[in-house]
């Protein structure tokens, strides 16, 4: 099973805040496990793991679609992590999400792919299309779709809405003005131990 459908808390306690996979805080703040409070020296491939599964777990991928984007990053000119991160950000389920019309990105995702998310006036339910410049992205006229959102804006995931969108609550409809800066990603994570990361297992 390639997506994680697990406890999220262990994960958190494992790798840190991730606003993306859950809302909740651990209790506990050392790792979980038999071992977890007496842990050793990590190793440089443990930091750069632990970097790497920051992303998936985040923004809930399999390592095969993380894989993908990174090589899709390397084609790209520029720093290939920026490029990563830029790649990850602009999925619509994660875009739904920084709207704050879920509370996470699961939650996005399974708006998406039941159908009540409109782009640029047409039903898309592909969590993984990518978002570009002047793109218009809606909640589908529907009283069911409606309610489903005004509730999650009641309680949104993140505060603040990043600089590269732009959202009206009141017509629940939302823009993408431009490609998202690195400032505006709420991950705390190294993309260039990511980076360093696949180019040592190619």
């Amino acid at each position: 099973m390639s997506r994680y459908r697990g406890p999220r808390l262990r994960i958190v306690r494992r790798l840190g805040d991730l606003p993306g996979l859950t809302r909740k805080t651990a209790k506990r703040t050392y790792p979980p496990g038999q071992h977890g409070q007496n842990r050793k020296k990590r190793s440089e491939y443990a930091i750069r793991l632990e970097e790497k599964q920051k992303l998936r777990f985040n923004y809930g991928l399999s390592e095969r679609q993380l894989l993908r984007y990174v090589r899709k990053a390397r084609r790209v000119t520029g720093s290939t992590g920026s490029v990563l991160l830029q790649l990850l950000e602009m999925r619509l389920d994660n875009t739904v999400f920084r709207l704050g019309m879920a509370p996470t990105i699961p939650s996005a995702r399974q708006l998406v792919s039941h159908g009540h998310i409109t782009v640029n006036g047409r039903s898309v339910n592909i969590p993984s299309y990518s978002c570009k410049p002047g793109d218009v992205i809606a909640v589908r006229d529907r009283e069911a779709s409606r309610k489903l959102v005004e509730t999650n804006l009641a309680n949104p995931g993140l505060a603040n809405t990043p600089s590269h969108l732009e959202f009206d609550k009141n017509k629940l409809v939302g823009k993408v003005n431009s490609v998202i800066e690195r400032e505006w990603v709420a991950l705390q994570v190294n993309e260039l131990l990511v980076v360093e990361y696949y180019s040592r297992q190619a």
